[in-house]
């Protein structure tokens, strides 16, 4: 029988129903993904840029700029003059291509509003890992796994999204007993639009369970020692909006009295140096946007509570995203500051890199996200290494290393190979720290 241990129940809405904006659904039909040479330029560039009808990929713009450039904007985009290469001709024909994207679907729309509705059915098998799947189809697959190992895991909901979708979860432990060890806590999809991080989280939850059912010795030497608490899906308003209506939208649903615009960066809504200028936005409009003030969204509310309750501690946290194949420890609010035990964490993430690389030949570089990547205010990993009290506190980057065609629209066929270089990564990591 399985057990849905329920955290919390924060909801900005009394109903049950979920709620949701329907808007035309966009296709990306005839969009160009370039990436831009924005040495020494990035500022004056990004003006330029936001005169067209883009999407930016990335927010590390020293040296280029990857943008969607709509079909309508193109004339205008090649009167800039800039140097500049094509990495995908047709963003609309690439993301048919994924598969996953299914305007107006009802199917894509459906959820239960509690797993303790849904009926367990058949052990999924790696065909799971062939295609992408919907939130109902995730959520039945937690239902699934989980009574494969019914004494040793339970269902969790840690709470409500903006718009009442459940943050549903699993709880794996060892012989040690429910809540008995230090936490692993893993985060997946907190950015609606990086769907490959939903599918390693389930990737590595499912060889934890294969593993432990099938006496593998190195698997039950890690569950007995962490209680391993996996959310595949934080952003679950987000990740249905990518399937039905707008497959690059990044933020939550979180709608805003003063702005029409819709949504909240989770990653840059945590409460901790929240308000510390540069690293995020104060335009509702902005993909970074931080919200009206730290911790607002209800999404953040119940992680950060459901990361604080966890008895034993946070021996690791990662926050799972895509893409550019980074592993990135804290801090991402001041360029100048190092963890306290950097040099631990910093060996440790070079011997995940090292595993990843014997297995697929694949390079993920460590690093700090402030100076090596960018600075990022509000973000979930400085908040757990410093009030979560985390010991080792990361966000991983997935595949691949670069936009285009594959970027955060990776073919299903890339799942498996991502899923297998982490699964190498992470026994090293389980191991070793």
């Amino acid at each position: 029988m399985k057990f849905l241990a329920l955290f919390s129940l924060i909801a900005p809405l009394a109903s049950a129903a979920v709620i949701d904006i329907v808007d035309k659904p966009i296709t990306y039909d005839g969009y160009r993904v370039v990436r831009i040479d924005s040495r020494g330029r990035a500022p004056a560039i990004e003006k330029m840029l936001k005169t067209l009808n883009i999407v930016q990929y990335n927010f590390d713009t020293k040296e280029y700029i990857e943008v969607a450039i709509a079909p309508e904007s193109l004339t205008k985009f090649e009167k800039m003059r800039l140097k500049y290469e094509v990495l995908d001709e047709d963003l609309g024909a690439s993301i048919v291509q994924e598969g996953g994207f299914f305007p107006d679907s009802a199917a894509a729309r459906k959820i239960s509003p509690s797993l303790d509705k849904l009926v367990p059915k058949v052990f999924p098998d790696m065909t799971w890992f062939d295609t992408y799947h919907t939130f109902a189809e995730h959520q039945q697959w937690l239902v699934d796994v989980q009574a494969a190992i019914p004494g040793n895991s339970e269902l969790i909901e840690v709470g409500k999204s903006f718009q009442n979708r459940p943050l549903n979860g699993i709880h794996i432990w060892g012989s040690g007993g429910k809540d008995s060890k230090p936490a692993v806590l893993w985060h997946g999809t907190v950015h609606a639009r990086e769907w490959i991080s939903t599918m390693t989280v389930e990737y590595l939850t499912y060889g934890l369970i294969t593993g432990y059912n099938s006496n593998n010795t190195q698997v039950h030497s890690i569950l007995d020692n962490y209680d391993f608490y996996i959310i595949p899906v934080v952003n679950p308003d987000g990740f249905v909006y990518t399937q039905t209506t707008n497959r690059l939208w990044r933020k939550s649903r979180q709608t805003h009295p003063s702005s029409s615009c819709a949504g909240t960066d989770i990653n840059r809504n945590w409460p901790f140096k929240w308000e510390t200028p540069g690293g995020s936005s104060t335009n509702p409009c902005d993909e970074t946007f931080r919200g009206l003030s730290p911790g607002n969204t209800p999404e953040n509310t119940a992680l950060s509570k459901h990361a604080a309750s966890l008895p034993n501690g946070i021996k690791l946290y990662i926050d799972w995203h895509s893409f550019s194949q980074l592993i990135l420890l804290p801090y991402g609010y001041d360029c100048n500051r190092q963890v306290a035990n950097y040099d631990k964490q910093i060996s440790l993430a070079k011997g995940v890199a090292s595993a990843v690389l014997k297995t697929s030949k694949k390079t993920y570089t460590p690093g700090a996200t402030c100076p090596d990547l960018y600075k990022a205010v509000g973000g979930s990993t400085d908040w757990m290494q410093d009030v979560g009290k985390a010991e080792i506190s990361w966000c991983i980057e997935l595949r691949p290393n670069g936009g285009g065609i594959g970027g955060f629209q990776l073919s299903p066929k890339e799942i498996k190979p991502t899923g297998e270089e982490m699964w190498s990564g992470m026994m090293y990591l389980l191991a070793a720290m």
